[in-house]
């Protein structure tokens, strides 16, 4: 989503707010701007549509000086992408940059406007600006000026204020969007996300729902929803979520997806024994809480809800509980039982997506047990605000399109069901020893599907000259075909729908044809002879078939389909192995197509509004 920069120190800060803004990048954005109050206590704002490089060529045209500042990329909600709806918004002596959507702005806008106020934008950000100035008519600092404000904001934000009559301090309000405080020596930072400022320093302060804050260069004050001063804890970023070096890879996705091995190692570490799950490493407390469990459910959005998907199988296969899985942006607005000793797990990359956050907090009241989230930022409201937070650490996924991060949340649900069906006695000892055993083998098993990109390469030729594409798998292999397929339109533009293959004679089988090719996910398990007879079905009709299966599937060829072997895997691994090549056949498609890999059109790395 959008992305926020802010600096207050004794230096100018105009590359510093650029380079924020550039490591901030791949979250997606349309557009770029920031505002610097000069050292004649004048607001100087310069804005552009585009890559933030855009910004700071046009910025190499104008003289923009001075110690305080904020910045901003916009990702288009309300107004079309366009250097008038850019961040900052002026109002007067005030420049505000926001994240989020307000609700309310239309009501606020027409009050406004009745009051004098012209509107030259289409954004809801602006209605803030004004407010602010309104509100300063009768308040004695800026401070008061913003609580007064967000008393009268619906919706989400996270926002940074500038007064040019104030210009040593940026006043910060938090309600549903992240912002993260940056403490340097006579010099602070503000940040939607720390990675913003992780050249700058290492110590930071999360701020917390309805938290407003004043950032000076030598002080950082924070305030509650109630407007009393609190203490917000210090927290030392780890080096592991500094690397946002693409290194000798053409992209962060590809980096990402070769990261795997490694990646999974670090969420397995100091989490298994030989053959078995050390359950208190999953959480503190997590044992007396697994033994009640007798329902799970899962909450989650995009490549999460797939990953929510595969573990709905696990749970109830290998731990004998009851499991459903459901989308946070429909979770959250129905009317739903909530089961006796029930579980809530939320499942999110970055730990700050809008929906499943709020899911989160619509649970607590609705009586389940206990919540407990797999993420992969430690710091992140969901793991904060969650009983009990398994850490993926699969370390920072700069790449919009999820991979390692995907992974490691199939990872760590497989540990966690084992550990779940080992607390409720329904998982033998041997049975957890298998799959311990199966998840140690995984690193190995990935790094060998990696070895096969070059092949994987040569076979998504076959794809630069389609439109549509369909996956299919069966059991837990379709919630793997629909995130493949969910990868190759993310990135290609592709259009690609994934069905559970038992589907495909209840209507998808009227779209094959030649140009239609089907991506068919099929290791040899219980369900195998069932694929065969799909397959068979998209043979009949001339379809062209591409099947990732291994040694002992023994399919019937013909001229319209590829065989693309794989090393024969662990039955209850094979989802996450198998993910591998998809997420490979994507990237090679994409670049085939020549899109924008790491950055896709319309696409944010962090959804953090509904």
């Amino acid at each position: 989503m959008c992305g926020i920069v802010g600096a207050v120190a004794q230096r100018e800060v105009t590359e510093l707010l650029i380079h924020g803004l550039q490591r901030l990048e791949y979250r997606g954005y349309d557009s770029a701007g920031l505002a610097v109050v000069s050292k004649e206590h004048q607001l100087k704002r310069v804005r552009a549509v585009g890559k933030v490089q855009m910004l700071a060529d046009k910025l190499n045209g104008q003289l923009i000086c001075g110690t305080t500042g904020i910045a901003h990329t916009r990702w288009a909600t309300h107004g079309v992408p366009s250097e008038a709806n850019a961040h900052p918004h002026i109002s007067g002596d005030f420049a505000v940059v926001h994240n989020g959507i307000i609700e309310n702005y239309q009501e606020l806008r027409t009050e406004l406007q009745c009051k004098g106020y012209v509107f030259t934008s289409e954004t809801d950000t602006e209605v803030i600006a004004h407010l602010v100035n309104e509100e300063m008519k009768t308040a004695s600092s800026l401070l008061i000026a913003v609580q007064a404000t967000v008393k009268r904001l619906h919706g989400a934000y996270g926002m940074a204020v500038i007064n040019r009559c104030s210009p040593d301090r940026i006043i910060a309000a938090r309600s549903g969007s992240p912002l993260v405080i940056g403490l340097g020596i006579g010099e602070n930072f503000l940040a939607s996300d720390q990675v913003a400022l992780l050249d700058l320093t290492h110590r930071f302060i999360y701020l917390e729902e309805g938290d407003i804050a004043e950032i000076s260069c030598h002080n950082v004050t924070i305030y509650n929803n109630k407007g009393q001063k609190v203490e917000r804890y210090l927290h030392e970023a780890e080096s592991e979520y500094n690397n946002t070096d693409k290194g000798n890879y053409r992209h962060f996705m590809q980096k990402e997806i070769f990261e795997q091995p490694v990646a999974l190692a670090n969420t397995m570490e100091s989490r298994l024994t030989d053959d078995s799950v050390l359950v208190n490493s999953l959480g503190q407390g997590a044992e007396d809480i697994f033994k009640k469990i007798e329902h799970v459910q899962i909450v989650a959005c995009g490549t999460s809800y797939h990953a929510g998907m595969v573990a709905r199988y696990w749970f109830e296969s290998i731990a004998g509980v009851s499991c459903d899985v459901e989308i946070a942006s429909e979770f959250r607005y129905r009317k739903f039982i909530t089961r006796p000793n029930s579980l809530l797990l939320t499942l999110s990359q970055s730990g700050e997506t809008a929906d499943t956050l709020a899911a989160l907090r619509l649970a607590k009241e609705k009586g389940f047990m206990s919540t407990m989230t797999i993420c992969n930022v430690p710091t992140s409201s969901l793991v904060r605000e969650s009983n009990l937070a398994l850490m993926t650490r699969a370390g920072t996924e700069i790449g919009v399109a999820s991979t390692k991060a995907f992974t490691a949340q199939l990872v760590a649900m497989l540990m966690l069901v084992t550990a779940v069906g080992k607390c409720t006695g329904h998982l033998s000892s041997d049975a957890e020893s298998a799959i311990v055993h199966s998840l140690h083998s995984i690193p190995a098993q990935i790094k060998n599907v990696l070895s096969y990109s070059t092949k994987i390469e040569k076979l998504a030729e076959n794809f630069s000259d389609k439109n549509h594409c369909l996956f299919l798998g069966r059991g837990e292999f379709y919630p793997i075909a629909l995130e493949a397929a969910l990868k190759l339109k993310e990135i290609s533009y592709i259009h690609a729908q994934a069905y559970a293959a038992g589907e495909l004679k209840h209507g998808p089988l009227a779209l094959i044809d030649a140009d239609m090719p089907v991506v068919v996910i099929a290791p040899s398990n219980d369900l195998l002879e069932k694929v065969k007879s799909n397959v068979e079905e998209v043979q009949a009709r001339g379809g062209e078939l591409f099947v990732f299966t291994d040694h002992k599937s023994s399919f019937k060829t013909s001229s319209n389909m590829t065989i693309e072997e794989m090393p024969t895997i662990d039955k209850i691994t094979a989802p996450i192995v198998y993910t591998v090549p998809m997420q490979l056949l994507a990237y090679y498609v994409a670049l085939i197509k020549g899109t924008d890999v790491d950055q896709p059109r319309n696409l944010a790395k962090a959804v953090t509004v509904e």
